[in-house]
């Protein structure tokens, strides 16, 4: 029996080793990227449709694990009253951090003062028209656009807050089914394992493209540009690792116990694919995997993470606010601390529904400048040149803080499994990559991922 023991346990530590070399030669293939990018820049522009490919890969993956997840998590809980107390309070939280993640910007940006000293060129004052021309109209626009044209064209827009809406809708549905809703339940735990898989698949093309992606970066926007504009950026840098090992470090502990470094250790290879492309959806399909195997229920994970990812952007905050204030300082037009919120508060409500894809932050940076101060519009090109570094933090923050929220909000609504917490981050309970599923056994039927761990189980029994 020792020996089956053993040999049972090696199997899964091979395949283990697999992913990790993976992820070996991810970090290869960005340091391979930032030669090509610095010693052929030209070239290296040319790679970018490889990055932009393996993370549309990635983003074609997004609507159908929201859905399954959210209707399986929905469908299989008892009481609706618990769905909206987790929006409930998911949404208060994140507006809350929004807050803060806005004050805390306010007062680096205030303390550096680092626009002083740059100049304009025509080209850059096009570059912040044409940005601001591309922004969302409005949050009228952003309320109607939640609502898809068709039941199915949800997954084929790629929208995720559309896709949230229709999960929930068809999840709420078969939840009033009752019984008679089992069956199809059933078919939707398959289909979620099929999702997965093919996730897993795609995932072996992550050195490919995070070698076009940081080459195409490097290539664009040369030394130059980082030379002139590292105040801001070195010290956006500082603000989102002071707000993540700080802020968010000291509500997790307080609020939960737990440490956030573990937490980060165990999300450590979706920071690398994060920061290889720039774009924290690459990520959150394995957010929401990795979630629900740390022992966080399954409708908690499929409430907070795909609403986080529209309205729990802390990264994005940050970045604003403190761009903002380089841009006023750079055309020597500095705002009064009454028109420093009153703008900020406008671009909170203007970024909700920006995900974290390269490009939306210069979007909505630009939008509220012209909608709030349109003489510093023009300054927004200062900023293009070192936007996609930036966005990089920006990215690895909101995720962090998508993470934290998740934990939490599963803490406060009793739906967290602690001690597996405790053992999934003491590395007792490895992550399987090769299914991104805790089934059990590959094509066992086991109620427990469906139901959502332990804590979900328990809602018959206090029904």
């Amino acid at each position: 029996m020792a020996e089956n023991g053993t040999a049972t346990t090696k199997t899964p530590a091979a395949k283990r080793d697999r992913t990790h070399y993976l992820y070996i030669a991810v970090i290869v293939a960005v340091l391979l990227g930032i030669a090509v990018g610095f010693i052929w820049p030209d070239f290296a522009k040319e790679l970018k449709p490889v990055g932009t490919g393996f993370v549309n890969l990635i983003k074609m993956m997004i609507s159908p694990i929201i859905f399954c997840t959210i209707v399986l998590g929905v469908g299989s809980v008892r009481k609706a009253a618990k769905i909206g107390k987790v929006g409930g309070l998911a949404l208060g939280y994140f507006i809350v951090m929004s807050v803060v993640a806005l004050a805390i910007g306010l007062i680096v940006g205030n303390i550096l003062d680092p626009g002083t000293g740059m100049h304009l060129t025509d080209a850059t004052k096009d570059v912040g028209h044409t940005a601001a021309e591309e922004a969302a109209e409005g949050p009228v626009d952003f309320v109607l656009g939640i609502i898809p044209a068709t039941l199915v064209s949800a997954f084929t827009e790629g929208q995720v807050l559309q896709t949230l809406l229709v999960a929930l809708l068809v999840g709420f549905a078969l939840q009033a089914m009752g019984r008679g809703g089992e069956p199809v339940l059933r078919g939707i735990e398959h289909i979620q394992r099929l999702v997965f898989r093919v996730l897993g698949m795609i995932m072996w093309a992550a050195p490919v493209g995070a070698f076009g992606a940081m080459a195409a970066v490097i290539g664009e926007t040369g030394v130059d540009a980082l030379q002139a504009l590292a105040t801001i950026m070195i010290g956006f840098y500082v603000t989102c690792a002071l707000f993540v090992g700080v802020v968010l470090a000291a509500i997790l502990r307080l609020a939960t116990g737990y440490n956030i470094f573990s937490l980060l250790k165990y999300l450590g290879r979706e920071f690398l694919l994060i920061l290889s492309t720039s774009s924290s959806e690459s990520a959150l399909p394995r957010l929401i995997a990795k979630m629900e195997h740390l022992g966080v229920s399954r409708p908690v994970v499929g409430i907070t993470v795909p609403t986080g990812y529209s309205f729990n952007l802390d990264g994005t905050m940050i970045y604003l606010t403190m761009a903002s204030l380089f841009i006023a300082d750079a055309m020597d037009q500095p705002m009064s601390i009454g028109q420093q919120i009153g703008l900020l508060l406008f671009m909170m409500v203007a970024s909700k529904g920006a995900a974290g894809v390269s490009g939306s932050g210069i979007a909505v940076l630009a939008s509220g400048l012209q909608s709030h101060k349109p003489g510093l519009v023009d300054g927004v090109g200062l900023i293009i040149g070192i936007d996609r570094f930036m966005s990089e933090a920006r990215a690895l923050t909101n995720f962090a803080g998508n993470a934290v929220a998740t934990l939490l909000i599963g803490t406060w609504t009793g739906e967290v499994d602690r001690d597996r917490v405790q053992r999934v981050l003491a590395g007792d309970l490895p992550f399987d990559e090769r299914t991104l599923l805790d089934t059990g056994a590959d094509d066992a039927d086991v109620p427990t991922p469906r139901d959502g761990g332990p804590s979900t189980e328990k809602e018959p029994v206090n029904a």
